[in-house]
This record gives structure tokens, sequence and C-alpha cells, in this order.
């Protein structure tokens, strides 16, 4: 589905990102693991096309997409769900899903779309009417995951969903997030919470200083010294 070969890259005069190579294979969850700082939402942004490599490729489904911008990225089918519980506060939850119907042909199929979104969050349906801004912290999480589901995309980067959301929240998150690798969605899951992420996800790759210095199968990975010291209290 997606192979990143040898990326490099900067803001401004400081690198960032050193000859980062890794692989995803289709109905795949993939994990990077690392701290603050270690590069992880670089690569998502070098990969959508926010930033351009300083070298290097990005091959998604057997087409180099390096360096593209970001609306032809979307429109081929990768979508990036950033950081935070990003919506539009005063907009309904239907509005804000509606926003993210506009690219490619996903307007025609708005409606269908829609349908397929709300049963994968029940949540958001009882609440299509309400303004986003009263919310509670996990359901604007799921709306930010969803609204990037309106373009039925193949392939999905959800930074750090786990962040500021309580542990009961973060199961819900992440059993929905299996939903939708069942589903046929590819998932690249930066994250923090090691443990969580490795439970739910097929292989991991850690990222420390902009380089991948480890990889594996999740399983492999849990009983790693260098991942149970670092990050899972070990």
């Amino acid at each position: 589905m997606l192979e990143v070969k040898n990326l490099c890259a900067s803001y401004g005069l400081i690198a960032v990102l050193h000859n980062v190579s890794f692989t995803i294979n289709p109905d795949e969850i993939v994990t990077l693991l690392g701290s603050n700082g270690a590069g992880k939402s670089t690569i998502l942004n070098t990969i959508q096309g926010v930033i351009k490599p300083t070298s290097g490729t990005v091959i998604f489904q057997g087409k180099d997409i390096t360096g593209w911008p970001t609306h032809k990225t979307v429109e081929e089918g990768v979508i990036h769900i950033p950081e935070g519980h990003r919506v539009f506060p005063y907009l309904s939850v239907k509005e804000n899903l509606l926003i993210g119907a506009y690219p490619g042909d996903s307007w025609s199929n708005r409606k269908d779309h829609m349908e397929w979104v709300m049963s994968i969050f029940p949540k958001l349906k009882e609440r299509q009417n309400q303004e986003s801004r009263l919310l509670s912290g996990g359901e604007q999480q799921m709306l930010t995951i969803a609204r990037g589901l309106m373009t039925k995309p193949k392939f999905i980067m959800v930074d750090e969903p786990s962040v500021g959301l309580a542990p009961v929240i973060v199961d819900a998150v992440f059993e929905s997030l299996a939903k939708l690798r069942d589903q046929g969605i590819t998932i690249l899951l930066p994250e923090q919470n090691a443990l969580r992420a490795l439970q739910l996800a097929d292989r991991g790759y850690i990222i420390q200083d902009g380089k991948v210095v480890l990889e594996g199968k999740s399983e492999e990975l849990m009983k790693s010294d260098i991942v149970k010291k670092a990050y899972l209290g070990g």
C-alpha cells in the first residue's frame, strides 16, 4: 500500500528526518512510536505533501507521490487526521462531516458516505444536529476522524488519537480504528501510548531523532528491552 524510501526532510536548515524507510501492507495498522519531537508528525506531513522532502521517495499503491500537493494526495486516497480535536466548534456535527466531503467526487456521494461514517461512530449520529463544541473530548476526536473518512479513503494517518483522552475513551477510539481495518482501510498510527498502540497494531517502527531505530511485529516489539525501557516502563 505505502512504501517510504530514504525519506529526508528539514525545517529550514534544520534536518528533521534522516533516511526514514518503512512499508505498510494493505489492511494493516502500523504504529510509529517515539517521543515528542522524534519526527512522527513530520513523516505524516511529508507523506501528505504539506512538507516537501529534501530527498527520498513516497510510493502509494505503486505510484510515486513524492512532493505532490496536498489536494492531489487526498484525491488519490491518502488522508492525514492531525493531532488534537480539531473541529469547527460552532458548526453542527453534520456540517463538520460535510466539510470533509468536498474533495474529489465525494460530494456527489456524501449521503452514502455520511451513513457509512455514522455506522462506525453511532454517537455522532445521535448528536448530528448539535454544535460540535458541545461534544466531549472523545466525541470531538471521533468527529475529527469521521470527517477525514468522508472521502472514503484507502489509507489514513491518524496522529496521536489518544492525546488528552481518558483511558475508557481511548478504548472506544481504538475500537473504531479496528473496525476501519476490518472494512479494508489501511492505517498509519503515530502514538505515544505505546502499549495501547502495540495492542492494536500489526507492526510497528520506533522513531528516535528522525531515524527508524527498530521495527517488527507488535508482539516482538512488546518483548524488546529497548521498547520496555523507553515506552512501557519496564
